[in-house]
C-alpha cells in the first residue's frame, strides 16, 4: 500500500511538472507573438531581427515572399506601415522545438501613404532555439469578406 502511494505521489508530481513547464512554454510563444506584434505595428528593426529566423519564409496573402532582410526592411522603412494591428481568434499548438500559431489579423494600414484596411487569416510558424521561439514561417491568407 506504501508503494502505490508514493509511485502515485511521483506520477502526480512528474505530471503537474510536464503541465506547468507547457504553459511556460506557451507563455513565452504567447509573449514572442505580442512582441513580434508590436515590432510589425511600430517598425522596430532591432525586435524584429531578434524574432525572425535567419532562414525565415514570409508569405503575403498576395502571394509574394519574403525573406528576413526583405521582411525587416520593408515594416522599418514604412514601405508596409500598421497603424494599427490586432490578432484574434488565436490557437497555438506545441510539440517539442516547434509551435504554430494561427489567428485573425486586422489591421489599419497606410503602405506607401495609402490608407487601407486588412483582414486576413495568418499561419505561424515558430521553432525554438535555445531559450527563445524564433519566426520560421508566415503564411497569410485571403478570408472570405463579411
Amino acid at each position: 500500500m506504501f508503494k502505490q502511494k508514493v509511485v502515485l505521489l511521483l506520477a502526480m508530481m512528474v505530471t503537474g511538472t510536464l503541465v506547468h513547464s507547457q504553459s511556460l512554454t506557451e507563455k513565452k510563444l504567447l509573449k514572442t507573438v505580442d512582441e513580434l506584434r508590436q515590432a510589425m505595428l511600430n517598425g522596430n528593426r532591432k525586435a524584429l531581427d531578434a524574432i525572425a529566423a535567419d532562414n525565415l519564409s514570409y508569405w503575403h496573402s498576395g502571394g509574394n515572399l519574403e525573406d528576413k532582410a526583405t521582411f525587416i526592411e520593408s515594416l522599418a522603412s514604412g514601405k508596409s506601415d500598421f497603424v494599427t494591428l490586432d490578432l484574434t481568434d488565436q490557437t497555438t499548438t506545441i510539440s517539442n522545438d516547434v509551435a504554430t500559431v494561427h489567428h485573425i489579423l486586422t489591421a489599419k494600414t497606410n503602405d506607401g501613404g495609402k490608407p487601407g484596411n486588412v483582414r486576413i487569416g495568418v499561419l505561424l510558424v515558430f521553432q525554438k532555439y535555445g531559450e527563445d521561439w524564433k519566426l520560421f514561417a508566415r503564411q497569410a491568407f485571403k478570408l472570405p469578406t463579411q
